[in-house]
């Protein structure tokens, strides 16, 4: 027989009596938090930014590709004060998961998150955490937290996890048709994340548990990562051998079966693909076991920005030009095409290596228009024949579609492009990776 607070708790969720209370507004939270509110729940948004909170309330989004709708059946709350969990009947924890000084996971956030909750816990009340982490997490961290309360999962309140599948810029795949994967830790809790979730998303993908669930996001992630290794490793002995592994690719992207083409670049970026696969290295560690594949895999990829500034080094060289003195500008310091995220951006790697090697640096990125470089603040200078012109070099960090192409082959004097962004351009000004 169904215990009668989840019967309850499916009553308000089925009803969208359910409050919602989110607790981080960042590149997932906030999404999140609009998504409940345009099917009809009354939602709560929980940070310790007050910028963040003050622009949810002036209905000012923060997050790029992301807005307020002119009407929700309920007007979105954002607040600072965590107190008001107790009035929440689900609380989804959305908290960074990054990576320490040494590359082990940093569950500082979600520990914090989770006593937070543990305090504010109350019977009836859903808990779902959609951090990326290690398998094991909501089991062995955030069970305990909230036991500590001395109320018991499955009866009294009810945990579950289902990992984020946000991706920045991607005008395909959004919230709503993005399958969502959910795991419980009872059957009860099952029952009551697979219900919630199914209001706001078109599938709902159950695993049999928050391990397995944790898990799946790490192997999405792990994918990507391993495969943008082997391509960039691939460009590299392209190079050695002296040929266009972007026309390789192309070529064998041809193959209607068995082949999936990735594409090299200068070196990962974002939040989860350079962090989220150190988080099962580390498990695997403590099993005495070493994850060969994602290890090398990093190591290739964080070589990318070096192997990109030997390519600026040689092709000054062939000018008779040295890296010292050189104006060199970079084009795009967001890790990813079309979005202003500059998190783990390669961008940085590259413009610190050629600072130590002397080199005078600007940038433009029409998503980004200043950044904080060694102190100081820069600002994106124009993408016009001018700027492209007074530099020395030009590098193609990031392939932004308000970029050009012929118009940074006619008006630079050097380009290095690491991201194919001048395919189909032949000019000896150009060297690709």
């Amino acid at each position: 027989m169904k215990n009668s607070k989840e019967d309850l708790l499916h009553e308000k969720i089925a009803q969208k009596d359910a409050k919602i209370a989110v607790l981080g507004l960042g590149f997932v939270g906030l999404p999140l938090t609009l998504r409940f509110a345009e099917v009809g729940y009354p939602v709560l948004g929980l940070d310790v930014d007050r910028d963040k909170v003050e622009g949810v309330k002036r209905g000012i989004s923060h997050v790029q590709g992301v807005s307020f709708k002119a009407c929700y059946a309920h007007p979105v709350q954002a607040s600072t004060d965590f107190s008001l969990l107790r009035e929440a009947d689900a609380a989804i924890i959305c908290v960074p998961t990054p990576l320490s000084k040494t590359r082990d996971p940093d569950l500082s956030l979600v520990l914090e998150a989770a006593q937070t909750v543990g305090q504010h816990l109350h019977p009836g009340q859903l808990v779902v955490l959609e951090s990326t982490t290690y398998p094991g997490t909501t089991r062995e961290v955030l069970l305990p937290a909230l036991e500590a309360t001395e109320l018991k999962v499955g009866e009294d309140f009810f945990l579950a996890y289902s990992p984020e599948r946000i991706d920045p810029g991607n005008k395909s795949f959004g919230l709503l048709n993005t399958p969502k994967v959910v795991a419980g830790i009872t059957p009860g809790c099952l029952r009551l994340v697979h219900s919630l979730y199914g209001q706001i998303v078109n599938q709902v993908v159950p695993a049999s548990s928050t391990d397995t669930a944790e898990m799946v996001k790490l192997l999405e992630n792990i994918f990507r990562s391993v495969n943008i290794g082997l391509v960039n490793e691939f460009a590299i002995m392209c190079h050695r051998l002296g040929l266009d592994v972007w026309e390789v690719i192309e070529a064998a992207a041809t193959k209607p079966f068995g082949f999936l083409p990735f594409y090299p670049g200068p070196g990962l970026g974002g939040h989860c693909i350079p962090v989220d696969p150190h988080y099962l290295s580390w498990k695997l560690r403590l099993q005495a076991y070493k994850a060969r594949f994602i290890e090398l895999a990093d190591e290739v990829n964080r070589e990318m920005p070096r192997f990109v500034v030997e390519k600026i080094v040689e092709a000054l060289n062939q000018s008779h030009k040295s890296v010292a003195g050189s104006r060199i500008l970079i084009l795009g310091v967001a890790y990813k095409k079309d979005t202003d995220d500059i998190r783990e951006s390669p961008a940085w790697d590259i413009m610190e290596l050629l600072h130590d090697k002397g080199a005078d640096i600007s940038y433009q990125d029409p998503y980004v228009p200043q950044i904080r470089f060694k102190g100081q603040v820069l600002q994106s200078v124009p993408f016009n024949a001018s700027s492209l012109s007074s530099h020395d070099l030009v590098v193609v960090v990031t392939d932004h579609s308000q970029f050009n192409a012929k118009e940074v082959v006619e008006h630079s004097r050097l380009v290095i492009d690491a991201r194919n962004l001048t395919h189909g351009i032949d000019s000896e000004k150009i060297v690709r990776l």
